[in-house]
């Protein structure tokens, strides 16, 4: 009884962790994005559990640096994975994570980071998290949420011995849980523009399974001027995806508001992915690449932009995803 209530609770706090109770076919991870005020680093750091279908259960940490386009995968016992059902808070061996704190003791990467002014995504009482009513549907192959879009970094990490001041650095935090990743999906995030205020953009496109077919689904969010302007299916907006040798165009539009997005592809790492729990798929990242980024309201350009230190995932026979029409 007590993990059914712990999974009802997470149902509002999609930051939490949800999987009470789940002994077999099940992942769940959270993603940190850590670049340092100069730009000269950038690691993404992913802990989670996966509780594979074949038995194979344990936690991890991945790391993948950035700048070098390596990663590197920490096994630990799944005992060691000890997250708190009132909060996130997850402790992993000697590693803890939190929304608001992150502590490392890895070979890699060792200190302590705070995050102490995040920017959640807006919630209400039919939409607890980024996925909207879907967030309530208990056959979803793979559920996302974002924990923060937005947030400055204060402490410092020893970088493979070295120590390095991420102080004024810029994050981000989202999470994934459910069986497997989907067979095809793009997606990207940046919150590096030059501009005087936050700026963050997020956008996913993704193959969904649902009741024996399927169909496209795709969460976006662009922080600008203080304010989330949100595009998803559930919201009703229409889209466009199309894939050229160096370059991903997407674009999203609603009544009022369109935003275009050319991805430009760069060197990436290889990262662990969930296959029906089991850790056993992979997807390239890279965190070098830039977004030219354009947002209109009633066809008037509010906002021109490039964000640089962009993650950008094209995973899986994206083909599926493509359309040179505007569609839901």
């Amino acid at each position: 009884m007590s993990h059914y209530i712990n999974r009802l609770k997470a149902l509002w706090f999609p930051e939490r962790y949800h999987g009470w109770g789940k002994k077999e076919g099940y992942f769940e991870g959270w993603y940190f994005k850590l670049v340092d005020p100069n730009e000269q680093y950038a690691f993404a750091v992913i802990p989670g559990i996966s509780l594979g279908i074949d038995g194979r259960h344990h936690a991890f940490i991945q790391v993948l640096d950035g700048k070098k386009c390596t990663a590197t995968y920490y096994d630990f016992p799944v005992e060691a994975f000890q997250p708190n059902p009132d909060a996130f808070e997850l402790q992993l061996g000697d590693n803890f994570f939190s929304t608001h704190k992150l502590r490392l003791n890895l070979a890699q990467l060792k200190g302590e980071i705070t995050m102490p002014l995040t920017t959640p995504w807006p919630k209400s009482l039919g939409a607890p998290g980024i996925m909207g009513w879907f967030s309530f549907m208990p056959f979803m192959e793979c559920y996302h949420g974002v924990v923060s879009v937005y947030h400055d970094l204060q402490g410092q990490l020893e970088v493979d011995g070295q120590p390095i001041d991420f102080t004024y650095g810029k994050g981000y935090t989202e999470k994934d849980w459910g069986v497997s990743f989907p067979s095809a999906w793009i997606w990207t995030q940046t919150n590096h523009f030059d501009a005087d205020k936050p700026i963050s953009l997020m956008a996913s496109v993704a193959h969904i399974p649902w009741l024996g077919s399927y169909f496209i689904g795709y969460i976006v969010g662009l922080l600008w001027e203080g304010k989330i302007y949100r595009f998803a299916t559930y919201t009703g907006a229409k889209m466009k995806a199309e894939l050229g040798d160096q370059s991903v165009l997407l674009s999203f539009k609603d009544r009022r508001y369109r935003l275009e997005i050319v991805a430009h592809k760069a060197g990436g790492g290889d990262l662990v992915a969930p296959i029906s729990g089991n850790m056993t798929g992979k997807v390239n990242e890279s965190m070098q690449s830039t977004l030219t980024v354009r947002f209109f309201e009633n066809d008037q350009l509010r906002f021109e932009g490039i964000g640089r230190n962009a993650g950008l995932e094209i995973a899986g026979q994206v083909e599926h995803l493509l359309t040179k029409n505007w569609r839901r």
